[in-house]
C-alpha cells in the first residue's frame, strides 16, 4: 500500500483518482503531478514500483500544501475572520452557511438536524 503525505492510498483503484483521498489534491492537480512525475495515470497503485511512488510524492512535497498543513492554514484563516469580527466570521461562528445561501427552508447540512416543537409546552388553562 503507497503511503503519500501520511495518507493510505486503496490498492484497487488508479492513481490518478487515489491522489485525490489527499486533501488539497483534486482530478486536475492529480493529473498534473502524474504528468510531471512521469507516471501513467491508468495505473493502479498496487502496480507502482517504489521509484514512482518516490517521484510522485517528490512532485506533492514541491507543490504546496497539502494534508494537515493545509488544513491548519484554512482552520487559521476561519480563526482570523471570526477575531476581527467580519460577516463571514460572524457565520462562521453561528454555524450557518456564510456564502450567501437562504436560510429559512434549506441549509440543513450547515444547521444540523431541525429542532423540534417543545414538547412539554404548558397548555393554556381552561375554565373552571
Amino acid at each position: 500500500m503507497a503511503r503519500i503525505a501520511g495518507v493510505d492510498l486503496p490498492r484497487n483503484k488508479h492513481i490518478s483518482i487515489a491522489l485525490t483521498y489527499i486533501f488539497g489534491i483534486g482530478n486536475s492537480r492529480a493529473k498534473s503531478i502524474l504528468g510531471s512525475a512521469n507516471v501513467q495515470t491508468d495505473k493502479k497503485v498496487s502496480d507502482l514500483n517504489e521509484d514512482e511512488v518516490n517521484r510522485i510524492r517528490q512532485v506533492i512535497e514541491e507543490g504546496g500544501n497539502v494534508e494537515g498543513d493545509l488544513r491548519k492554514d484554512v482552520s487559521m484563516h476561519i480563526k482570523r475572520l471570526i477575531e476581527i469580527g467580519s460577516y463571514r466570521g460572524y457565520r462562521h461562528r453561528r454555524s450557518l452557511p456564510v456564502r450567501g445561501q437562504r436560510t429559512h427552508t434549506n441549509a440543513r447540512t450547515r444547521k444540523g438536524p431541525r429542532k423540534g416543537t417543545v414538547a412539554n409546552k404548558k397548555k393554556a388553562a381552561g375554565k373552571t
